[in-house]
């Protein structure tokens, strides 16, 4: 039996190398890593099966870094990914372990300037890691030259075929030299894989990470048995009761990943939606919202979520049960990640029980069943979250400011009673709205006579102009532009007015609808204590006053 490598110091590597790898913050070598890359720097090629999360990067990474000449500015790795934002992953990743060997990668992809990466290119790189669209692309200009290249990598190269880009990989490997070393990883092995790695490769050694392997065991699994129309209530509770940094939910369809999304901010949560009819402007912009930790909730679908790779995803939520066991491992692997611990949910009808099970044997884990947080348990949990972020306030003793606010505000009142109403004050959003008879009134808005204010879950960060807003409603709803009333933009949403008797018809036309490029939801204002909309007020959550406009 062979012994574990427990340190990375046991692979023989350069010392720039082994810095790089601790400034990343690597202790031991994931079982992929452990296995892959002694193989790796005897010059061998791989086939690796693993899904993302495993730590396959570095285990083609780090022995790529190691065979790079840094005195050499051509191309001497080139590595295919299906998707631009994995792309730039790998890129990012590959730049951190060649820090200190001065080693230079270049991620390149359609959607942006083909100019700045020829310029980039000129300048002399030693990786290139790239989609086969764009990669074929430079071929073509003949500003991408791979006659010096000693390594190239298929990565994910299941999903590339899924895109359609077997004959892009093929044009691309006959640009390279014979005598390359070539390696392959791919979550799953369809015929087709393997007759590229037969053709392409030469005697490769298998390497695979089992799947009981893959379910990391700092993911805690848990499904919750919820009926069809339970699941976003149940959604919103998990959310509000955990303590989180991003929670990425998957649905099965486009449609779906619209509505929950939608819904969501509907309820005053920060989600976005990502999936397939998204341009590639809009996904960047939604991807670097959901890195920087600007949104709280990311919907999306498994073709688009693929090339995510955020080390601070703490809970995966399968909103519906995944098809396969290897879809499911897929998306839990997407938390957990760089020594974290990770949250698993699985919302399952009653009637998926059997899926469920299928899932548990075949990817040899055990899913717990656990029971949805009452909504007294959720005000708990975000009383006790506030109650930290309290005493983190008072120990670091810098609010020396708000000293006199909070003497005038506690002028003729009791401690406790004033406590208690700035609790209500910040937590009674987190309790579920009491039903209107009938739906969502249309009376109690906070509108002019004879108008209804409505909220639109689009504004100032979206380019929005009150001009894009009168125009899509005036044309979708069939109304005068001049009959439509005030309108207040925010960063994150907008409130207009309109006309009682077209309001309904304005809603119905409206949500779901694009506006300024980006897919809206539409609801009835909901009226706050005291007179006005709760949605936001005349100012945004940042403070920052609105962009008002009266129409009449």
């Amino acid at each position: 039996m062979e012994e574990k490598i427990t340190t990375f110091n046991e692979f023989n590597l350069s010392s720039e190398v082994l810095k790089a790898i601790s400034a990343m913050g690597f202790e031991e070598p994931t079982p992929i890593q452990e296995k892959t890359i002694p193989i790796l720097l005897s010059g061998k090629d791989v086939v690796g099966q693993a899904q993302t999360g495993t730590g396959k990067t570095a285990a083609f990474g780090i022995p790529i870094i190691e065979k790079m000449d840094r005195t050499v500015f051509s191309v001497q790795a080139i590595i295919l990914t299906p998707t631009r934002e994995l792309a730039v992953q790998v890129a990012e990743e590959m730049n951190k372990l060649g820090k200190f060997k001065k080693t230079l990668a270049l991620p390149i992809y359609g959607g942006t300037s083909i100019e700045r990466q020829i310029n980039a290119l000129k300048k002399g790189v030693q990786i290139v890691v790239g989609t086969p669209g764009r990669v074929i692309d430079h071929i073509q200009r003949g500003t991408l030259k791979l006659k010096d290249v000693k390594i190239v990598v298929l990565d994910e190269a299941d999903e590339m075929l899924d895109m359609g880009f077997v004959d892009d990989i093929t044009t691309i490997l006959k640009e390279t030299p014979e005598a390359r070393q070539t390696l392959l990883f791919s979550a799953t092995m369809p015929e087709e894989i393997l007759r590229i790695s037969k053709r392409y490769m030469r005697n490769p050694e298998k390497v695979k990470i089992a799947l009981d392997t893959l379910t990391a065991p700092k993911i805690n699994q848990i499904f919750y048995e919820v009926r069809p129309a339970e699941k976003l209530e149940a959604l919103s509770r998990l959310i509000d009761a955990e303590d989180s940094d991003l929670f990425l939910v998957f649905c099965h369809t486009k449609r779906e990943v619209d509505e929950v999304a939608s819904n969501l901010k509907l309820r005053g949560y920060e989600a976005e939606a990502i999936h397939g009819d998204f341009s590639q402007s809009q996904r960047d912009v939604v991807m670097k919202k959901f890195r920087e930790s600007k949104i709280d909730v990311l919907v999306a679908t498994d073709v688009a979520a693929r090339g995510i790779d955020i080390s601070n995803i703490s809970h995966v939520v399968n909103y519906n049960i995944p098809q396969n066991p290897e879809s499911y491992i897929h998306r839990i692997g997407r938390t957990g990640r760089a020594g974290r611990e990770g949250v698993a949910i699985t919302f399952v009808t009653p009637h998926e029980d059997r899926q469920l099970r299928v899932i548990q044997a075949m990817a040899k884990t055990k899913i717990k069943k656990g029971k949805l947080p009452t909504a007294e348990q959720v005000m708990e949990a975000r009383t006790e979250t506030l109650r930290e972020k309290v005493q983190e306030f008072i120990d670091d003793k810098r609010f020396d400011t708000f000293h006199k606010m909070a003497e005038r505000l506690a002028e003729g009142i009791e401690p406790l009673e004033l406590a208690a109403a700035l609790l209500k004050f910040h937590l009674e959003g987190f309790a579920k709205a009491p039903e209107r008879e009938g739906g969502v009134s249309l009376e109690d808005t906070g509108a002019a006579q004879g108008m209804v204010r409505l909220f639109m879950t689009v504004g100032r960060e979206q380019n929005v102009r009150a001009g894009d807003i009168i125009k899509a409603i005036a044309d979708k709803a069939n109304i005068p532009g001049k009959a439509i009333g005030g309108i207040n933009i925010f960063d994150k949403f907008t409130f207009v007015e309109v006309p009682r008797e077209a309001a309904e018809k304005v809603i119905e036309v409206m949500h779901q609808s694009i506006v300024s490029g980006q897919k809206v939801a539409v609801a009835p204002a909901k009226p706050r204590e005291g007179g006005g909309s709760d949605r936001g007020g005349d100012r945004d959550r940042g403070g920052r006053s609105s962009d008002r406009v009266r129409r009449r």
